[in-house]
């Protein structure tokens, strides 16, 4: 545990809650404190310490607003109510008498189920995660509530669903890591090597009775040079070399790294062009590590909805007794318009026209928010003069009183408004007001409607007893609620997805099925979100006898209990009569075609993974054809589907196996006849989408199908999984992971989303409408979709290079360094002896060099933001890893050992052999160390000047104020006292810098040394360039002519040759 996590816990274990005590008053006491079946009271804009049992809050029906952003990161506020039968518990007599039992299942981690049973007055009440409040969570708009603690610490919700997140890191890491094993075998085995030559050259300065090497005395030699022990003398020989060449290691590049990448998660934090004006919110970098890693991103896994989409869903059409209302314009429709230049399609009827987008239809709001709904026919209370007003009337009474919304009025402006759990059921409540039925309150018991008489054309408040809510689940599809009105007419009102519900119709309530299925079907094609709304009539009986079987099944205490409520609740959801359906867009947000367009220039492959339908996924991926080529005209599509009748009439019978078995057969035929489909696109060209729903992808990413799957998935252009659970969305991530072995990116919204992003080599939040669960959960935070197009084209790039080069650089360095040690010591017969001063050799790393590296990490850009964006190609040079292959990384360390001899050899040939001083003296080991350490110094850093493409002031200070640097520390290092300076003493002001030899050879030596790189660079820019050094030349280019002759028109052609050849292989892949 760290110890911010740990001071969090203490934190929190430390924080106070009112809770009942014996003497019938409330005093505060220690989270920590608290205990199962505690009585406390909770205050508003408070957290919840435990899980509390709801009994009563300040308001009369025991309603109270809950914000769940730390648990699955919603930030709409949630509802909860207590049972009727507790609400009446409002201050602290009534709790004096209250004594109750409560049964409810074992802690475990499932946030939104919840089982037991209440046991009051010698009743039994079944409880509900409508009573529930979690740990962590926080009271909103309510002044305060009264709970029974049932949950506390680790047996609490939040804490059994707390895991620790993934480590990750970053490619290039990974490989840094084997290059430093690399360089620490290199030196073990420089370090063996002169141990190996010291120990035979030891061992030899005893020849019979006399002494080769007489003038080392070793006669009097201590254990380290002892001709009588030269194994053990090679022995610390040995050690002697792991020091001396330590600095091969490059133990402070770890360090610089960090530091680089902070300085470059602020570049990012602070980047104007990816800041949100509307929600304040700007790009964050929430780790470090993997900043290089956005500039290889291959493959994108996406979410939809509030992803692509805004999440902000707005009512735009309806079906209503086989008629098709409203003039509203969807995107795919003005997309299409705006390729064809000839209007919009008619969806539903000939009145649909797109000249009216930009009418002002009277009656009409278009500012509404929710709501984009325009048809004269039924606006103002019109509905009323169609003929089929009455089904109209019930449409909208289902969409107003079908749902859990609650109503809240602001005391100063006194405006309505809605909290819903999801943007949809607020769409519906806003779109029913607009035309006629506004819902303004809401008990436990009842629902009230202000709506308009038929007869009288009076607007009238109408109340409905509210007595069942069967709400939505991912299985059944669909929710209703159960009312009675004010003449005792029993209604059950339902609406859900088509595929849930059409098969549930009456003989009598199927007049206009067809024109509804067909209305439903140019729906999806514009990519709406629909919804299919009917209603039945009950008697007393079937509902009485209803209500019983679901009271059992509602108060049983088992893990079996929402199955049964659900096995009940369909036998209720039958014989209905169909009224319409509705249809909801959601948008999508501002620059994401133009995004998705971007990435895919960049040889970027998108897969979508969405909860939608497949209808809906299909749609919205036409409607980026318009735009981004994800599903273009004339592209096969493989759909792979269980929705069979074969696999449905399986289904009812509820047989697992036979289940298990037909589905896996027909997901293996439906492969296959696709690979056979893909297979007939290439000999024609074609290119293939495959989209799957998440039933299938089940089955599909078990066993050998999941090869099969694989195999029909790479070679599509696109992929889109619909359906997909959060589960499946993972799995998704880590096949595409581990298949591909190259860098995934996952972004999403949502806590759904959580899994993928954290699955993925990198996860991108979105800090949109469904929370901050998918921020918190997150490697890098966004506010918009689009700004992924600079994340990764820009600063991916930009880090990617700065980081691989930076590395690249600091091998080379300290193997430059490393090496002129290893010669020098090898012309002093391997005796250990250094060439340079001790303190030369520790400020090596830390005072000049390591400031032009970090300056690199940070500043360098091979082409600017503008330029990434326009060629987004550039983006490749990542993806195939240009900068950091092996050929790559050998050449720079090459680089360093050619650096290293010429220094040396250059060095010792230019000074050893003739007069240094002017007084005639020759050079001692002093000046040549001197002399060598230099031409290192001023080499390096000249080096890092050459491989610069973009200066600044910060880059001129830290690469020659370096090499000033050196020479001041020389001064000074040299005039302290010889016991400290040693073999620096005065060594540059009265030996090297009288002397013009020192600076000729300085001169030449660095140049002589740079050449070769110089001339490589030279050479492979212009008759190999690499995609940055094309761009650079093209910018060139426009800068001086705007005619390309000569090399110029070479390099035209390059661009022209790479982009084919990107276009090659993406195809071959796919």
């Amino acid at each position: 545990m760290t110890n911010a996590k740990w001071f969090q816990d203490v934190e929190a274990n430390n924080r106070e809650v009112k809770v009942y005590e014996k003497d019938n008053t409330f005093h505060k006491t220690k989270w920590k404190k608290v205990r199962v079946g505690d009585l406390v009271k909770v205050e508003r804009d408070e957290y919840f310490p435990a899980d509390l049992l709801l009994l009563s809050s300040s308001y009369d029906d025991g309603i109270c607003y809950v914000e769940t952003m730390n648990l699955d990161g919603e930030t709409n506020l949630k509802i909860k109510q207590s049972l009727e039968v507790t609400c009446s518990l409002r201050d602290e007599c009534s709790l004096q008498t209250f004594k109750a039992v409560i049964k409810c299942e074992d802690p475990n981690e499932n946030l939104y189920a919840f089982i037991g049973s209440l046991y009051y007055s010698g009743e039994q009440y079944p409880l509900s995660p409508q009573q529930l409040l979690l740990r962590d969570s926080k009271l909103r708009n309510t002044e305060h509530i009264y709970g029974v603690v049932i949950f506390t610490g680790h047996d609490t919700k939040v804490i059994q669903n707390a895991t620790e997140p993934p480590s990750k890191r970053s490619r290039i890491e990974k490989r840094m890591d084997k290059i430093t094993y690399i360089l620490f075998s290199a030196l073990v085995l420089i370090s063996s090597t002169g141990s190996i030559f010291f120990g035979i050259e030891t061992r030899g300065d005893i020849s019979g009775a006399g002494y080769r090497r007489w003038y080392l005395r070793p006669d009097a030699s201590t254990v380290y040079f002892d001709p009588r022990r030269a194994s053990l003398a090679a022995f610390f020989h040995f050690l002697t070399g792991l020091m001396l060449y330590g600095s091969l290691i490059p133990i402070s590049l770890y360090v610089s790294i960090e530091i680089v990448k902070v300085l470059q998660s602020l570049f990012i934090n602070q980047d104007q062009d990816m800041y949100y004006e509307e929600t304040d919110r700007p790009a964050r970098a929430r780790t470090s590590n993997l900043n290089e890693e956005l500039g290889q991103v291959d493959t994108i896994l996406s979410d939809k909805t509030g992803t692509l989409t805004c999440n902000l869903m707005e009512f735009v059409k309806c079906s209503i007794a086989g008629t098709a209302y409203s003039h509203a314009v969807t995107e795919v429709e003005r997309a299409i318009a705006k390729r064809r230049k000839d209007g919009a399609p008619e969806i539903g009827d000939s009145s649909s026209d797109l000249a009216e987008q930009n009418s002002d239809v009277t009656g009409s709001n278009p500012s509404i928010r929710g709501f984009n709904f325009r048809d004269e026919r039924i606006m103002n209370g019109r509905w009323m003069r169609e003929i089929h007003s009455d089904v109209i009337q019930k449409f909208f009474c289902v969409l107003a009183l079908c749902h859990t919304v609650i109503p809240a009025v602001n005391k100063e402006s006194g405006e309505l408004t809605y909290e819903a759990e999801s943007p949809d059921e607020a769409c519906f409540v806003i779109a029913s007001r607009e035309i006629g039925f506004e819902f303004y309150e809401r008990t436990q018991i009842s629902i009230s409607l202000r709506e308009r008489d038929p007869k009288t054309g009076e607007n009238i408040d109408r109340s409905y007893m509210l007595l069942h809510v069967l709400e939505f689940s991912s299985y059944r599809k669909r929710m209703s609620v159960i009312i009675r009105d004010k003449e005792g007419h029993l209604l059950l009102l339902c609406k859900g997805a088509d595929s849930a519900m059409f098969g549930r119709l009456s003989e009598d309530g199927r007049a206009f099925e067809a024109n509804t299925k067909d209305h439903i079907s140019k729906y999806d094609e514009t990519g709406l979100r629909t919804l299919v709304v009917a209603y039945r009539d009950l008697s007393e009986g079937e509902y009485r006898t209803w209500k019983e079987e679901f009271f059992k099944a509602k108060t049983s205490v088992t893990s079996e209990r929402n199955a049964l409520m659900d096995l009940v609740a369909d036998k209720i959801e039958k014989n209905l009569f169909l009224l319409g359906a509705t249809a909801v867009e959601d948008k999508l947000q501002k620059g994401v075609p133009e995004c998705i367009n971007k990435l895919a220039e960049a040889g970027i492959k998108i897969w979508v993974l969405t909860g939608d339908k497949l209808e809906t996924a299909v749609n919205i991926g036409r409607l980026y054809r318009y735009a981004c080529s994800l599903l273009r005209k004339g592209m096969i599509q493989i759909v792979i589907t269980l929705d069979s009748p074969d696999i449905i009439a399986l289904e009812k019978q509820g047989e697992k196996d036979a289940i298990t078995k037909a589905s896996c057969e027909n997901v293996e035929k439906q492969i296959n006849e696709g690979k056979s489909q893909l297979n007939s696109a290439k000999k024609h060209s074609v290119a293939s989408a495959l989209v799957i729903d998440g039933k299938s992808l089940t089955f599909a990413l078990m066993g050998n199908l999941e090869n099969l799957f694989w195999e029909l998935a790479i070679d599509c252009a696109s992929v889109i999984c619909c359906r997909s659970s959060p589960k499946q969305k993972a799995l998704v991530t880590r096949l595409v992971k581990l298949r591909t072995g190259k860098t995934t990116l996952a972004i999403g919204d949502g806590a759904n989303d959580v899994g993928m992003l954290q699955e993925a080599h990198i996860g991108v939040g979105i800090s949109g409408v469904e929370g901050m669960q998918a921020v918190m959960a997150s490697d890098f935070s966004i506010a918009q979709f689009r700004f992924l197009e600079r994340l990764l084209l820009v600063h991916g790039h930009w880090c990617y290079r700065r980081i691989a080069m930076m590395i690249c650089y600091f091998f080379y360095k300290n193997i430059t360094f490393g090496f002129t040690l290893f010669m020098f010591e090898a012309s002093a017969s391997f005796s250990g002896r250094p060439a340079y001063n001790d303190w030369f050799i520790s400020f090596y790393n830390v005072f000049f060099t390591s400031l032009p590296v970090i300056a690199l990490g940070v500043f360098d850009q091979d082409v600017s933001a503008r330029l990434c964006l326009k060629y987004p190609l550039l983006h490749q040079e990542g993806v195939q890893n240009i900068l950091f292959r092996w050929r790559c990384i050998i050449g720079w360390m090459l680089n360093g050992v050619i650096c290293s001899i010429i220094i040396f050899f250059f060095t010792t040939s230019s000074i050893l052999i003739q007069a240094f001083r002017g007084d005639g003296h020759v050079a001692g080991s002093e000046e040549l160390g001197v002399a060598m350490y230099t031409c290192v110094v001023w080499t390096v850093n000249c080096q890092m000047a050459l491989s610069i493409n973009y200066f600044t002031w910060i880059q001129h200070i830290f690469i020659w104020g370096s090499i000033i640097f050196w020479y001041i520390f020389l001064v000074i290092y040299g005039f302290l006292p010889p016991k400290v300076s040693t073999t620096a003493y005065k060594v540059l002001v009265e030996a090297c810098a009288p002397t013009p030899l020192y600076w000729l050879a300085t001169l030449a030596v660095v140049i002589s040394a740079l050449l070769p790189y110089f001339i490589y660079n030279a050479f492979r820019t212009r008759f190999f360039p690499m995609y940055h050094n094309i761009i650079q030349t093209m910018r060139l280019q426009s800068s001086e002519t705007q005619n390309p002759v000569g090399f110029f028109a070479r390099v035209q052609d390059k661009i022209r040759y790479m982009k084919e050849r990107l276009r090659k292989k993406n195809h071959e892949r796919r």
